[in-house]
């Protein structure tokens, strides 16, 4: 049975299979070994009474002569046949020969013995059955090897008696049907049992399903599981867990779309005053076209990080990690952002020396996009800036260090909250919280500490570490 099939199935269904099928065929296979056991039964019952038939037509047999030149009368009545035949189902049929196959009496037609006799014969006599047929008919024959001696000879007679198989096949067969209708009783005791056992055991699963579809949507609240059976405990547990994750992303999403609604009513507003500002002619249109480009710009800005911000939470889970060159990759970026450097008249050095890693491209680009626009826009101007790239045993070590005034005690413990900013850091607050979102889906760490560089006063380090790529993948 294909997986596919089986899993649509209900338990019950399948229990009933798995047990009834298998029943199917050992009960099967016992009805024909009880079918040939009964035809050996009714054989060993009904060979006697050929035997004795043959043994009462040997009473019959007169001889005349000695060895090859006897010669054998008998006379054999119907009543010496009619003794042995218990229904009229069977019919009974005789011959009388020499042991060289002369006829002396009896059916003509009936097979000649060419058998022999066996060597621990199941009887105190010479005899042999066998199966054979007679005019089409099934038939089973005895033949008895018996000695005649009168007082005018002396020789052996080979007496044949067949009986067709009728009553033994009859025999046979209401064994069997009465053995078979016990058994299907035993079986739909079986299934009966079966059923409501899967019922009785099947029933908290049941119970659980329809508590779950009569649950509002809202409701996330765990469920009870220490009365549950143990079976289907993990069942339970693992629920709540898929409950809880969800309870969390709801939770972080309405978070986020609260502070997201905060966050644009904000430059939405500006923008409204600096336009009604023109409008009214409060300020030269120069002035007000820069300053509304610029209000566009940052609110441009708050979008695309909000976009990546929500696009790093819902692939925290689904993402899987594909090789990435991170060198490349910083070396890209940092070339893109080398205008911005231009501008402050930055000394920037680069030492790269990670090839692969296990990380979305896009991930690590927008890692180090946001990491190197926050280390430039808060570098002082001719500062240094030194991006740092290596191995750290199975790990990648991310370190960037600028001259920058650092970070104060409270703006530390907040700084990776989403929309959080502080006097020394300008712009939307979401790009360390993307960056965030980005190391913990790689299962890293990130970390900004206060560290100036040598003959600098103050500046600030931060360090990336995640796992690398292992090269026999890559």
């Amino acid at each position: 049975m294909m997986l596919g099939t089986a899993s649509k199935m209900s338990m019950r269904r399948q229990l009933l299979l798995g047990i009834l099928l298998p029943l199917l065929v050992l009960v099967g296979i016992n009805a024909w070994s009880l079918y040939q056991e009964a035809l050996n039964a009714s054989d060993i019952a009904y060979d006697r009474s050929l035997l004795a038939s043959a043994k009462t037509i040997s009473e019959q047999l007169d001889v005349v002569g000695y060895d090859n030149d006897a010669q054998i009368r008998a006379l054999v009545p119907y009543a010496a046949t009619e003794a042995f035949e218990s229904d009229n189902q069977s019919r009974l049929y005789y011959k009388v020969s020499h042991l060289n196959g002369t006829m002396v009496s009896g059916f003509a037609e009936l097979p000649v013995w060419k058998g022999q006799i066996p060597a621990k014969p199941a009887y105190a006599a010479l005899v042999d059955f066998y199966n054979d047929t007679y005019q089409g008919e099934e038939i089973r024959v005895a033949t008895l090897l018996q000695p005649v001696v009168s007082e005018k000879g002396r020789a052996m007679a080979v007496i044949q008696v067949a009986e067709t198989l009728e009553l033994r096949h009859t025999l046979a067969r209401e064994l069997l049907i009465g053995t078979l209708w016990r058994q299907a009783l035993l079986l739909g005791i079986i299934a009966l049992v079966v059923v409501s056992v899967v019922q009785r055991a099947t029933q908290p699963v049941r119970k659980l399903s329809e508590h779950l579809e009569n649950r509002s949507e809202h409701d996330l609240a765990p469920l009870a599981y220490d009365a549950a059976p143990q079976e289907i405990q993990p069942l339970i547990l693992a629920t709540n867990h898929v409950m809880q994750k969800l309870q969390s992303l709801l939770a972080q999403q309405k978070g986020f779309v609260r502070d997201a609604a905060h966050q644009l009513r904000t430059p939405l507003a500006v923008l409204k005053l600096q336009v009604q500002s023109a409008q009214h002619g409060d300020t030269p249109n120069d002035q007000a076209l820069q300053d509304i480009a610029l209000t566009i710009d940052r609110a441009t800005q708050l979008i695309n990080q909000m976009l990546a911000l929500a696009k790093v939470e819902q692939l925290n889970v689904s993402t899987q990690p594909a090789w990435t060159d991170f060198s490349l990759v910083a070396r890209e970026l940092a070339l893109e952002l080398a205008p911005l450097m231009v501008v402050k008249s930055l000394d920037f050095e680069i030492d790269t020396e990670v090839s692969g890693v296990f990380a979305p491209d896009w991930m690590l680009r927008e890692l180090t996009r946001n990491l190197l626009s926050n280390a430039i826009r808060h570098s002082p101007q001719g500062g240094r800036l030194k991006l740092d790239l290596r191995p750290h045993g199975d790990t990648v070590m991310f370190s960037l260090r600028d001259e920058g005034p650092g970070l104060s005690d409270d703006l530390q413990n907040r700084l990776f909250q989403p929309f959080a900013s502080g006097d020394t850091r300008q712009g939307s607050g979401l790009g360390l919280s993307i960056c965030l979102g980005i190391v913990q889906s790689l299962q890293g760490e990130i970390k900004l500490r206060n560290e100036p560089m040598a003959g600098s006063v103050s500046g600030l380090n931060c360090e990336v570490q995640f796992k690398r790529a292992d090269p026999m993948t890559s």
